[in-house]
């Protein structure tokens, strides 16, 4: 079955000002985003796509826009069932500020059992995105065959609820996992299991940074010991 190439969206204005995005419209790629998006192409440049997937959302189109205009005969397919998650009435608003509502502590210690109000619930997420992930498998291993690569862009939590499924991890761990802006994780199908061949991976070390270097990093809702809900600014 063929590997697949997960790349999170570059850094967004969203992610620099501290707000979960959600599927709030018109949310783009910030100056970072855009070169982070900009040297995607290099960092690819060893591996073959049969397509390229993208959720709807503009800030993933913009980041693989670069790497379509480097290869003109790769085919670009839109799947909402890669979008981010619908955060309801979350979506907007400060991180820093939802860190004091009562449901995120179930959303970081119990995801599984978290709904976002006017929204939808974590498991749900995770399965229509594993669902699509399954069927794009399956079509690109009919029309390319068994050793095909595709590249697929999303987002954080989306990305962390498919290295969960691919590990056979409960949706209950998943806040373990790291998906930094334009990180890219790599998964390898096969007919008994998937294998993990990347995952998070930038190339750049500042994010492990100790703590205290980091810009912004209260004004963003980070306490240090929970997960960035929609996955984070990345390094400053």
């Amino acid at each position: 079955m063929p590997t697949l190439i997960l790349v999170r969206h570059g850094r967004s204005t969203a992610n620099t000002s501290g707000v979960l995005a959600g599927r709030t419209p018109g949310v783009s790629l910030d100056e970072r985003g855009a070169a982070q998006a900009a040297a995607l192409p290099g960092r690819l440049s060893a591996l073959t796509f049969a397509a390229a997937v993208s959720s709807p959302l503009q800030r993933c189109r913009e980041t693989l826009q670069p790497l379509l205009d480097a290869r003109p005969g790769l085919a670009l397919h839109t799947e909402d069932r890669i979008s981010e998650c619908d955060y309801g009435t979350w979506s907007g608003r400060k991180l820093a500020e939802l860190s004091d509502e009562p449901l995120m502590k179930v959303v970081q210690q119990h995801p599984s059992a978290a709904a976002f109000p006017g929204g939808e619930s974590m498991r749900a997420m995770q399965a229509r995105a594993v669902e699509a992930v399954r069927d794009w498998n399956a079509r690109i291993e009919e029309d390319h065959g068994e050793d095909a690569a595709y590249v697929m862009c999303s987002h954080g939590d989306i990305i962390k609820a498919l290295v969960a499924d691919a590990l056979g991890m409960h949706l209950d761990l998943f806040q373990r996992i790291q998906a930094d802006p334009c990180s890219v994780t790599a998964i390898r199908y096969t007919r008994l299991r998937p294998f993990l061949l990347r995952l998070g991976d930038t190339g750049d070390f500042a994010s492990l940074a100790p703590r205290e270097q980091a810009i912004g990093a209260d004004a963003a809702g980070d306490t240090g010991t929970d997960a960035a809900v929609g996955g984070g600014a990345g390094a400053p």
